[in-house]
């Protein structure tokens, strides 16, 4: 009940301010293995697209992407413009970090990347103790309509560095603060596989900075399991976590957040992890 209240009051707000809804999705979409069996991407790409359009977020975050599964998804998702590049030169190689938005509601104000490293902007620099060379990609969007900015950001923590994890986090934290900076009034999404359950102190150091929240808990509805890595269904559902995040940052409210664990027909899921998808009053 108190739910519904609060919903019914951030719509009334809506109605006679103004303000207007904006829907952000993380996806680990799996990178292309070619021994994933059914699995496979070019027996999954048609329906990650399609989920995709269905849902159809205003911003999309997307990890373990290869270039040929950027090239399928662009061609798939004409109503999407994005930005990113490759993990291990700048350029192609390697998996992007590809953060997407439709063009017909946003123009791209500006973008960038950096690598978790002691040198963020060395294209392919390997950070610390991380197995594998980490991005983040983020994008000032401009909406069409409003003129309003908004600061978006896309990125995949490594799986197995935890002192890389840490220090990533805090590099994220740090170039949102940058990049609020000529915009403050700008509200920030910060979508990813963060590799880190909500109790692991790479998570907690993020939300006690105070600069982002985790859509997840603040949401007055929540849809779907707790859960978004399930490696296929192979994971036992009792050691199932979280690693996946929407954050948010004001003027954003919360209204809806949704862990998509849908199958197909064959009972297949869409690919190792969950889409997750959140809808915010801005």
């Amino acid at each position: 009940m108190l739910s519904r209240i609060i919903s019914l009051l951030l719509l009334s707000i809506t109605l006679t301010s103004g303000a207007s809804e904006l829907s952000v999705m993380s996806f680990n979409v799996r990178y292309a293995n070619p021994d994933d069996g059914e699995y496979i991407w070019s027996s999954r790409a048609e329906r990650v697209c399609t989920a995709i359009r269905f849902y159809a977020p205003d911003v999309l975050g997307t990890q373990e992407v290869l270039h040929p599964q950027l090239m399928d998804m662009k061609r798939m998702l004409p109503e999407y413009a994005v930005v990113g590049v490759g993990r291990d030169d700048g350029a192609a190689a390697g998996e992007y970090a590809a953060l997407w938005y439709r063009s017909d509601r946003f123009l791209l104000a500006d973008s960038g990347n950096f690598w978790f490293s002691a040198t963020p902007h060395v294209a392919g620099s390997l950070g610390w103790d991380a197995a594998c060379v980490r991005i983040a990609t983020w994008a000032r969007l401009t909406d069409r309509i409003s003129g309003r900015q908004l600061i978006a950001l896309n990125t995949h923590l490594d799986h197995v560095g935890r002192h890389a994890r840490t220090l990533g986090a805090r590099l994220i934290l740090s170039t949102l603060d940058s990049l609020r900076r000529d915009f403050p009034d700008a509200p920030v999404i910060v979508t990813g596989d963060f590799n880190s359950s909500p109790s692991d102190t790479v998570i907690i150091d993020i939300l006690s900075r105070g600069i982002i929240s985790d859509t997840y808990t603040q949401a007055p509805i929540v849809y779907g399991p707790i859960w978004t890595f399930h490696d296929f269904d192979r994971t036992p559902l009792s050691r199932r976590e979280r690693i996946d995040y929407i954050f948010f940052s004001s003027p954003l409210l919360p209204l809806r957040y949704a862990s998509l664990a849908e199958r197909s027909e064959q009972g297949l899921f869409l690919s190792d992890h969950c889409p997750i998808l959140a809808y915010f009053l801005w």
